[in-house]
């Protein structure tokens, strides 16, 4: 995960770090403090280049 956050990026702070963990949430469509369902999709798409790219692409919205 640090290789995504560092392609879009992205350094986490305690400011920060809140509206990445909602970005990431958004992205695989699971309610925001419902960490295991949404880690368990983001692995899943960590495993792909296309995957990845969703991910960096969310993430830079955050800029």
């Amino acid at each position: 995960m640090s290789g995504v956050l560092q392609e879009a990026g992205i350094k986490v702070t305690r400011e920060n770090k809140k509206d990445i963990d909602k970005a990431l949430h958004n992205l695989v469509n699971v309610e925001y403090k419902n960490c295991s369902p949404t880690w368990k999709e983001i692995k899943k798409l960590l495993q792909t280049e296309e995957g990845k790219k969703k991910i960096v692409k969310e993430l830079k919205n955050l800029h």
